[in-house]
């Protein structure tokens, strides 16, 4: 039993790590920490679930204490605890785990998403995953269209077509061509459905919802379910000309397996409703589990990884390849990821697909589907997409993951290129009394001296209205570049040119407001994750950008210039990350 002083001890080196991560958190977001990170941080570190209600609070606190701290001295107490983090470098460089039975060569594998939509982030996770095994094991990976006529909740969407494969190319994966689609090998299902027939294993059923939900509850079987091969076959042909609902094809499992869900479930069932593809020339579809266990075996596929929600159907396909003799391919099973941060926002494709199609939404590349498009959109590149999927790996349990964790390894790849300007949200113009005449000279590009941008100033100054609300009576404040001022009852007065560690300022970022220099300015509006724009000033090195360059707004975020209308003097952006 773990004595007092062993719990202490234990409980202290934890709180470190909290210490420990949140610092090297808040040094990467300008100063201020982010609890979804740091919680994401601990999860990797060991911490349970049901311990989390008794650690927020000391999170919260240490991450309030911190992000009271100035860069520099969080970089100084980081510098003691640096042995506690687990560095990026090394999470980048994190190697898949191997697969079972896999030999390099031969390794094929799928890609077979349904359309219902564009790909979004948490799905794209499986599918990168198939993606990365194919090339570790110099493997092939079919793009298999896995689109069948789906439910009433869950429609194919004419969209979905273009946008799939579009969001594979871009992330650079390489299936091999031409794609397949489900839509194209009814004519091989409706064969095996009915040799399983001949074999006995499976029975048209006439029963309503209703009476199959309650007799698979309590063991019963149909009296359908003791027709004579012979006779379900010609039941089957009539299926071919009868209504939606009044029939499906099910197949003889146990109806005393302990699982009630497995007792005789549907392989095919009757949709008047139009395809995408083929529109209304077939009426019976197979269900996803039936198409999946003929396709795996006759297109070749070694291993199937999929999440674990998807047990049922691989225990499906299991039983449906022993009924044919088949050699089973390997399935392998993932944890479910929660990716942590998405701004409360629930992602799947079916709600994007009302939401998009309410006019809610802009479209599917909207930044609230979460979609591979958005994230394009956005400026998240494929590269980070790619090296975040393969850091989260073949997990085996359920895990959260924060969205920090993309962002972190985006800025990584993008810091270096991204112009630094000014921009001033919800513009307030104050005046410095007695302020010089000044430019200031400032880097476009961190650690690149000869690439500088100039801005002139005067005594009117623009600042964004949060910061304007925030300062408060002899407080003294930098102008970024340029020279300190100090808040007085009666405005604000000009301070002092150099930087001078023997005063406290905040740093502001800032925009000429006079007259001569205002003119110059540009209008700027950028489009935030919650599908709502914000609107402000830049300044006027904006106007040299192009279509998807990236910028770093000083003090704010990072952000993709994504249209121009000249005739406005407007330049539209869409948030990326801090």
């Amino acid at each position: 039993m773990p004595t007092k002083k062993k719990i202490e001890k234990k409980q202290n080196n934890f709180e470190d790590k909290i210490l420990a991560y949140s610092l090297d958190n808040a040094i990467l977001h300008d100063g201020k920490a982010q609890e979804g990170a740091v919680i994401g941080k601990l999860f990797q570190e060991g911490l349970k679930k049901e311990e989390l209600p008794k650690i927020i609070p000391i999170i919260k606190k240490i991450i309030s204490e911190v992000n009271t701290l100035s860069i520099t001295k969080q970089k100084e107490k980081l510098e003691s605890l640096s042995n506690l983090v687990v560095k990026k470098e090394h999470e980048e460089r994190k190697e898949l785990q191997e697969l079972p039975n896999a030999i390099k060569g031969k390794v094929v594998l799928r890609l077979a998403p349904f359309p219902s939509g564009a790909l979004h982030i948490g799905n794209t996770k499986t599918y990168m995953l198939n993606a990365l095994y194919a090339e570790k094991y110099d493997g092939k990976i079919l793009f298999i269209m896995d689109d069948t006529i789906g439910s009433e909740q869950k429609q194919l969407i004419p969209e979905a077509f273009k946008l799939i494969p579009e969001a594979f190319k871009w992330l650079n994966v390489k299936f091999e061509e031409p794609i397949i689609y489900k839509s194209d090998r009814l004519d091989i299902y409706y064969k095996h459905a009915e040799e399983l027939i001949k074999k006995g294993y499976a029975y048209v059923c006439y029963c309503n919802s209703e009476t199959l939900r309650n007799n698979r509850a309590k063991g019963i079987e149909c009296e359908h379910r003791k027709q004579k091969p012979q006779d379900t076959l010609k039941e089957w042909k009539k299926m071919f000309s009868m209504k939606e609902g009044e029939a499906c094809l099910r197949l003889k499992t146990s109806m005393q397996d302990k699982n009630p869900a497995f007792r005789d479930r549907v392989l095919f069932r009757i949709s008047e409703r139009e395809h995408p593809r083929v529109g209304k020339r077939y009426s019976v579809w197979p269900m996803l589990e039936f198409s999946w266990a003929i396709d795996d075996h006759l297109l070749g596929i070694t291993h199937v990884i999929r999440g674990k929600d998807l047990m049922m159907e691989s225990e499906m396909e299991r039983f449906i390849w022993k009924i044919f003799n088949w050699k089973p391919c390997e399935l392998i099973h993932a944890g479910l990821v929660r990716i942590e941060g998405i701004e409360g926002i629930k992602i799947s494709k079916s709600k994007a697909q009302s939401e998009v199609k309410s006019g809610k939404f802009i479209g599917w590349d909207d930044p609230r589907t979460w979609s591979v498009q958005s994230l394009k959109r956005r400026g998240i590149t494929a590269e980070a997409i790619r090296e975040f999927i393969k850091g989260i790996g073949l997990n085996q349990n359920d895990i959260i993951v924060p969205v920090d964790n993309l962002y972190s390894i985006n800025k990584k790849i993008i810091d270096s290129i991204a112009k630094r300007f000014f921009f001033v949200h919800n513009p307030v113009k104050i005046k410095i009394n007695k302020s010089p005449k000044e430019i200031a000279h400032l880097n476009i590009i961190p650690n690149k001296e000869d690439k500088k941008r100039k801005i002139p100033s005067n005594q009117e100054i623009y600042v964004s209205k949060h910061d304007y609300h925030e300062m408060k009576t002899g407080e003294m404040f930098r102008l970024m570049g340029l020279y300190n001022f100090i808040k007085e009852n009666k405005g604000f007065e000009f301070h002092s040119k150099g930087i001078n560690t023997n005063f406290k300022a905040k740093y502001l970022h800032w925009l000429p407001g006079d007259k001569e220099n205002e003119k110059n300015l540009v209008k700027v509006e950028i489009l935030m994750p919650d599908g709502e724009p914000i609107f402000g000033l830049g300044e006027e090195g904006i106007k040299n950008l192009k279509i998807d360059d990236i910028v770093q707004f000083e003090r704010m975020f990072y952000a993709r210039l994504d249209k121009i209308d000249k005739k406005t003097n407007t330049y539209y952006f869409w948030f990326m990350h801090k």
